[in-house]
């Protein structure tokens, strides 16, 4: 638990509205947590936020007491939720953070220090940046305007220029007594800012400055509702009728009113010019009403500015929608038309936008046709696999077809239909499919229309970083379009996930609007459903000896190396082991075959399993899991089975690759099991018994508990119901202590009166003593 200070009311009420920001939540919370200056409470109202927010709020408020965690009963919008912090804090100030926003690192301090050199203001205003998912950061204008400040307090109604600064609530502390004491509350609806911000500070009679920047503003790419289209936006009008009508109750201000007038018709003309704000459909009926209150309100003698902003006004007040298109202002909507236009020029290309796709895209979509791809056409496999083998069972209408690359024919099974991409038919099948289900990314050439349905099932669970965040790890975006890999994943519709970790980092990463779908990994369901005879035949098939124990070396790619690089004397390791202790080694899929493995497997050192098709095969027939940084980890995790990590040059991953959170901590939740980091830790690991000791073993059931959170046998049958059936993503998935998986090979062996041996580290006088 961080540090606290105790006794009376804290300095800072930190207030959190949460909704639907699951991805950025923990970064939030964290900037504020993470300050240097302690003397603080959060906030945080979860506005019944329909992903997994409520539950992230609950582990901060569990292990840290400054952290306060309420939960609405039903939505009621950022406005309320705002209130409801306000009605429970104690602070002496109030701060509004939005919580896809962070707070920059020493702010809390500075802001303590200018409160006390200015003696304590009504209001504080503090300067900050927008943040962009390209890793822009762009300053304020605000910070010449603060900086002249000093130290100095004033009337924000005779300093009418700090009027014109950003109108968010979250630039600016409010001193509790003055918020509380003078009523203030937030309205429904968007643009509340805007209100709250203008009444307080007509309000104040003392506010200070603070140049120092101290909120980092992300410009969210998705899911930003101000950035939604749609009739919320009217909300606007209710919100400057209300302001208005507050300067009538003060004819003490009329002095401000021309201000406060041209604020709003900046703020109408600003809206409106937005299509991802008014809609088209919309603009006329927004116009007008924009328009009726500008003659309304309008002050006496009040002068238009000068040139073209003049002449919107001028168009405004007489009322003549004609008049703002002569003037070109929705030159905003044509430009934002122009960039639509040539990024489907530049998304479909020249080669593939031939007259057939485009013949085959104006025919109706097929309404039981679905297209499944895995590992960029490699063969059907992982995920979307498992799915399409379940909806044969519960949805045989659909009918599915397969994209194979050129020269994987042959590694289609029988009775499966395909397609080779870039063939006539595969043309056709992916315009007019309403269901595409892949475990990567389709070809940013194929177009997804509005009636497609698309699932991206991802093919494992992100210790390294993704997406967006590559864009610090130069090795692993080399070569990579980052506005091109968003623009694919624009036409995800689903998301599947197996565990709230993934659901945070995917849509994190990957800025775009699709929804979350929490059902599990598919291609997960045999560890639940696999026999003994299962696991025996499948060690018979791969050449395991009865009795052996089974080792599945499974590392990962290393975007720094060039090629396959071994990070260990395999030799060494199976000699040091021995002869009960069989290494099944698997490299990545992005290498080819390595002439090394191979003569080691011709001496009987070891069996190369890298070119075996099945890896749940590989997994259900291993006794243990050794592994680097590779997402197998997680999958494994679902046998509750012994999992060692062998990192040797975990610094060098981190800094050339990072992750997203630390596998060697020796924390539960994080570590799966025993950490080796050279050959000889790995094989005393193995010799003394540490592997499956009792500390690994409660490590592992951690692990377990958080990664494997929704797999549980019936992934595939939920991600069908939803898919394909419409319906709920039925059955809920079961607690982990009702789980039963597939017997390790020990126990299947067992089972059917098969050879049993002592396994690794444990001498056969052991097991007889033990029995």
């Amino acid at each position: 638990m961080s540090e606290a200070v105790t006794g009376s009311a804290p300095r800072f009420s930190v207030i959190v509205p949460v909704y639907k920001v699951q991805g950025y939540l923990r970064e939030c919370l964290d900037s504020v947590l993470s300050q240097d200056f302690p003397d603080f409470e959060v906030i945080a109202v979860d506005d019944r936020s329909p992903d997994g927010c409520g539950a992230i709020l609950d582990e901060y408020a569990a292990r840290d007491a400054r952290v306060i965690a309420v939960h609405h009963a039903e939505n009621g919008g950022i406005g309320q939720a705002r209130n409801t912090g306000v009605a429970r804090a104690r602070g002496d100030y109030l701060l509004f953070l939005d919580s896809d926003d962070t707070f920059a690192p020493g702010s809390l301090r500075a802001m303590a220090d200018r409160l006390k050199e200015t003696a304590d203001p009504q209001i504080l205003l503090f300067d900050h940046v927008r943040t962009y998912w390209w890793n822009k950061v762009q300053p304020s204008a605000s910070g010449e305007l603060l900086a002249q400040a000093g130290t100095e307090t004033f009337r924000p109604a005779d300093r009418l220029e700090y009027l014109n600064l950003f109108a968010v609530v979250w630039n600016r502390a409010f001193r509790r007594d003055f918020f509380t004491g003078n009523g203030f509350a937030f309205t429904d609806g968007v643009y509340e800012d805007a209100l709250m911000v203008y009444t307080t500070m007509l309000t104040a009679e003392t506010a200070g400055c603070l140049d120092q920047v101290c909120v980092e503003y992300r410009q969210r790419r998705q899911g930003n509702s101000m950035k939604t289209p749609g009739r919320t936006h009217f909300t606007i009008f209710a919100q400057y009728r209300r302001l208005f009508a507050f300067l009538d109750t003060r004819p003490d201000l009329d002095r401000v009113r021309p201000l406060m007038f041209e604020r709003m018709v900046s703020h109408f003309l600003f809206t409106f010019a937005r299509e991802n704000r008014v809609t088209p459909a919309d603009r006329p009926e927004f116009f007008h009403r924009a328009a009726a209150m500008y003659r309304q309100l309008e002050p006496a003698g009040f002068v238009v500015p000068p040139g073209i902003d003049g002449a919107k006004y001028q168009a405004l007040r007489r009322g003549s929608y004609q008049a703002f298109q002569a003037l070109k202002l929705v030159n905003g909507a044509r430009i934002a038309g122009r960039d639509r236009l040539r990024k489907a020029r530049r998304t479909v290309g020249k080669h593939a936008y031939h007259r057939f796709y485009q013949l085959q895209l104006r025919r109706p979509v097929d309404e039981n046709l679905a297209v499944y791809s895995a590992y960029w056409n490699r063969t059907p496999a992982c995920n979307p696999l498992a799915v399409y083998e379940k909806a044969k069972e519960l949805a045989p209408h659909v009918h599915g077809v397969w994209v194979i690359r050129k020269g994987a024919e042959d590694t289609v099974p029988a009775g499966t239909d395909f397609v080779v991409a870039n063939s006539p038919r595969y043309w056709e099948v992916m315009a007019r499919a309403k269901y595409l289900i892949n475990n990567v990314n389709f070809a940013g050439e194929i177009v997804k229309r509005p009636e497609q349905v698309h699932l991206q099932t991802h093919h494992g669970t992100p210790l390294k970083r993704m997406g967006i965040d590559q864009q610090k790890y130069p090795a692993a975006a080399k070569g990579m379009s980052m506005r091109g890999l968003l623009e694919r994943a624009d036409r995800w519709d689903l998301s599947l996930t197996a565990n709230q970790h993934s659901a945070e980092q995917w849509e994190r990463v990957y800025p775009c609007a699709f929804r979350s779908l929490d059902a599990g990994y598919p291609r997960n369901d045999v560890y639940y459903r696999a026999t003994a005879e299962d696991v025996l035949a499948i060690r018979e098939r791969l050449g395991i000896a009865p009795g052996r124990t089974a080792v599945l070396y499974a590392p990962t790619v290393r975007d720094y190396q060039a090629g396959y690089v071994p990070r260990m004397d395999l030799e060494r390791v199976t000699r040091e082991l021995g002869e009960d202790v069989v290494l099944l080694v698997r490299t990545h899929y992005f290498y080819g075959a390595d002439p090394r493995l191979a003569e080691l497997q011709e001496r009987g050192a070891l069996i190369d399993v890298s070119t075996y098709p099945v890896v749940e095969d590989l997994c259900l027939a291993a006794d243990a899991l050794i592994t680097d940084y590779s997402s197998i980890m997680f999958d494994y995790a679902n046998l509750d089975r012994p999992i060692l990590t062998y990192a040797d040059d975990w610094d060098v991953y981190v800094r050339s690759r990072g992750v997203t959170f630390d596998l060697l901590s020796g924390e539960k939740g994080e570590t799966p099991g025993v950490i080796a980091t050279n050959e000889d830790e790995l094989i005393d690991a193995f010799r003394s018994g540490r592997w499956d000791g009792a500390e690994a073993t409660a490590l592992r059931a951690a692990f377990r508990a958080r990664f494997c959170q929704w797999d549980d046998g019936h992934a595939a049958e939920r991600v069908v119901r939803a898919l394909f059936l419409g319906q709920e993503p039925t059955p809920a998935p079961l607690p982990l202590a009702e789980r039963t998986v597939a017997p390790s090979p020990r126990e299947a062996a067992a089972a059917t009166g098969a050879t049993v041996v002592a396994g690794a580290g444990v001498s056969a006088d052991d097991v007889e003593l033990a029995g």
